[in-house]
């Protein structure tokens, strides 16, 4: 439980850095509470970049939240270990 509390706090740290929209909750849709598809590619690639995991493109598009992003990070991360 605690690795996913870790996890889900690194990708709030992560979206408030790169983006500077520091208002994210876990469960919102962070596009909603003000990153821009600009500001998408450069967060992916900082999440691959501090997860060292590949995140491929239609499932970060399909995780609009933090929560999501962190679940998502962490199931990638398995069955990249594996």
């Amino acid at each position: 439980m605690s690795d996913h509390l870790d996890s889900l706090d690194a990708v709030l740290n992560t979206i408030r850095e790169v983006t500077g929209v520091s208002q994210v909750l876990p469960d919102q849709d962070f596009y909603d509470a003000g990153v821009t598809s600009v500001q998408a590619l450069p967060l992916l690639l900082e999440l691959e970049e501090r997860f060292h995991v590949t995140i491929p493109d239609d499932q970060f598009v399909a995780a609009r939240s933090a929560r999501r992003l962190s679940e998502m990070i962490q199931d990638i991360g398995k069955r990249e270990c594996a």
